[in-house]
């Protein structure tokens, strides 16, 4: 597998500053109708880091394979240099302007009840644009996430908290997004809750008891949740669920979550399932997805 990561300038490193560039943009505009100079600016306006937040703000639902890539450490083994690797290789598909086709979000091992700081550090200094943090069950834990995700609060930083914990070293994860450390300290943040931010922090939930605590976790500030069949069919002691459909136990299940999803209007609601039931989904409103 090529583990060279690609030259190509990203589109940060081909903007001008932008003093020269609004100079630039006066001159050309004059001569310009009014749709062509609209469409001008509009081609000059920051390009986004991570598409599935990308897809997002443009109103999109954000699916795996066609905006992000699931990078699974959970019930694969858990190997910092297959991660590597994995991002080398998408490093070599990239956008027009520069992105990386699929953001690679990566679920690690650990349970939100574990210690996880370490995992999602190693993660993110290679280059990840997030993490998906398998059964997530209470808010406490949820908010441990979002500090280990973010870096301590720059002195001038208008979302100072919940405080970040994570360590400097993202030597990795500034050449695939190639941009320097300042710059890297600044966009490396869990969006929303900074909207600049370019990190998608993704709780799963897999259980009743992270259903009967759904509201409170909805009030932390992670970025999506996800709710999982697969595991919740365990938890209520249902065992696997049949061929190609959820027990209906479980359909019950995602209906609480978007309820108490559709109650609120800041973090994602997400959701896995089998692939036969992604237009069903997508359709009932569900804005990260997952095609198992």
């Amino acid at each position: 597998m090529n583990t060279t990561h690609s030259t190509r300038p990203t589109s940060s490193e081909t903007h001008l500053p932008r003093p020269a560039l609004t100079a630039v943009l006066g001159l050309v505009l004059v001569g310009l109708g009014p749709q062509l100079a609209s469409d001008v600016v509009r081609a000059q306006e920051p390009v986004r880091i991570n598409r599935a937040i990308e897809a997002i703000e443009s109103g999109e639902a954000a699916v795996a394979n066609t905006h992000w890539r699931f990078v699974d450490m959970e019930h694969s083994p858990f190997s910092g240099a297959l991660v590597r690797e994995v991002l080398a290789e998408m490093n070599e598909d990239r956008t027009p302007e520069g992105q990386m086709r699929l953001a690679p979000l990566v679920r690690i091992p650990q349970d939100g009840d574990e210690d996880f700081k370490w995992a999602i550090k190693q993660a993110l200094d290679l280059g990840a644009m997030g993490i998906i943090l398998p059964h997530v069950d209470r808010a406490e834990e949820a908010m441990r996430f979002v500090r280990a995700m973010r870096y301590p609060p720059f002195r001038d930083s208008a979302y100072p908290s919940p405080r970040g914990e994570r360590g400097w070293g993202p030597g990795g994860a500034m050449r695939l997004w190639g941009m320097g450390g300042a710059d890297y300290a600044r966009k490396a943040d869990v969006w929303p809750l900074n909207p600049e931010g370019e990190l998608f922090a993704v709780a799963m939930i897999e259980s009743a008891e992270a259903v009967g605590n759904i509201h409170d976790i909805l009030q932390t500030p992670i970025s999506a949740i996800m709710v999982i069949p697969g595991d919740m069919a365990m938890d209520l002691g249902l065992g696997p669920n049949p061929p190609g459909r959820n027990h209906p136990e479980v359909d019950a299940m995602f209906d609480r979550v978007r309820e108490a999803c559709q109650a609120q209007t800041r973090v994602i609601c997400g959701a896995g399932d089998g692939r036969a039931r992604t237009d069903q989904r997508l359709a009932e409103g569900w804005k990260f997805f997952l095609p198992l």
